[in-house]
């Protein structure tokens, strides 16, 4: 018999890092290392190759990366994995959604696998801009909101090169710490390189957006299509596309957008029905949480069919979920 799925989410709030983001390190750390290894450590850059990187690339983080690592011990492999830079490859299937006819929203799913997400929405305030994220690789984010109204989202490119360059996690992070507009993040994802292609939704409180797709190998593009699965624009992995319906999700989006009675609430339910939602546990393709930012009013909302949780810039209540993920019966 298969083992029941769930997942603690937690809401945390530290302004500045310390006693509540070290008990987070602690817990994932034994994990995080295993990842950051499964290659061989020779596979990962050098503690200077990393730190002149991010210095480089993202100089505004260097002061928070210092400090999380001493936080972390300050050891060579917990520096090295913290900044993200040439990390070991995973792969993710998301669906996201910009809405712009009237308030502006930002809708999406995460899929993954329960045993590697650390189900943590984290409000902080690290360089004086409050950001409310779901928290990936201890500091980087799947998707958040700032309070100058900047929503950001990622998802999985859909091709299979890797070259050099940061976690895409990192780099939304950074987005949310130094832009306030659609425009700003756009011009960072031109400049800043990531390790694998994704995608990334941008959404600001004046209702621009952008889905822009980034990579090791290619120039950013910018495109103003408000929905994307895991292929840019064209299938270019033909066994992934298959394997987590990266082509029937965007179709069922398409045709959720075209329907006349569309509202943002009904948009969302559909977040929440198949074929967009993931059940495809045993490949680690299920949809873990289903995520609305709402950049005009601050606010977030995370979604699973029986239950949801609401946290805004103005009340942010440190609280624990747990969500159990329904299984399918296999003969």
């Amino acid at each position: 018999m298969a083992r029941p799925l769930q997942l603690r989410f937690r809401a945390v709030a530290e302004d500045e890092p310390g006693a509540r983001w070290q008990a987070l390190f602690a817990r994932a750390w034994p994990d995080y290392r295993r990842w950051f290894l499964e290659e061989g450590d020779a596979r990962r850059p050098g503690y200077l190759t990393c730190e002149q990187a991010l210095r480089h690339y993202m100089p505004e983080l260097a002061p928070t990366w210092s400090r999380l690592v001493g936080l972390a011990g300050g050891g060579d492999h917990e520096a090295r994995m913290l900044s993200l830079f040439c990390p070991t490859p995973y792969l993710v299937a998301c669906s996201q959604a910009l809405w712009t006819r009237g308030d502006p929203v930002l809708i999406r799913n995460y899929d993954y696998h329960p045993d590697y997400c650390e189900g943590v929405l984290l409000r902080s305030c690290w360089r004086g801009t409050a950001v409310i994220a779901s928290s990936d690789c201890l500091w980087g984010a799947l998707d958040g909101m700032n309070a100058d109204g900047l929503a950001v989202s990622l998802g999985f490119g859909g091709r299979r090169v890797v070259g050099e360059g940061f976690g895409i996690p990192l780099i939304l992070r950074y987005l949310l710490e130094t832009c306030r507009t659609v425009d700003e993040a756009a011009a960072v994802l031109h400049r800043v390189p990531p390790h694998m292609a994704y995608t990334v939704g941008l959404l600001d409180a004046a209702g621009a957006h952008a889905t822009v797709y980034v990579g090791p190998d290619r120039e950013s593009e910018v495109h103003h299509t408000p929905i994307a699965t895991n292929h840019q624009g064209r299938v270019e992995w033909p066994e992934y596309a298959a394997l987590t319906r990266s082509v029937e999700r965007l179709a069922a989006l398409e045709a959720a957008l075209r329907r006349p009675d569309v509202t943002p609430e009904r948009l969302l339910r559909q977040f929440l029905r198949p074929p967009i939602v993931g059940d495809q546990w045993e490949r680690a393709f299920g949809t873990l949480y289903t995520a609305a930012y709402y950049p005009a009013d601050g606010r977030v909302e995370l979604h699973w069919p029986h239950v949801a949780m609401t946290q805004s810039f103005d009340r942010f209540a440190e609280s624990e979920t747990v969500v159990r993920y329904p299984v399918r019966r296999t003969s």
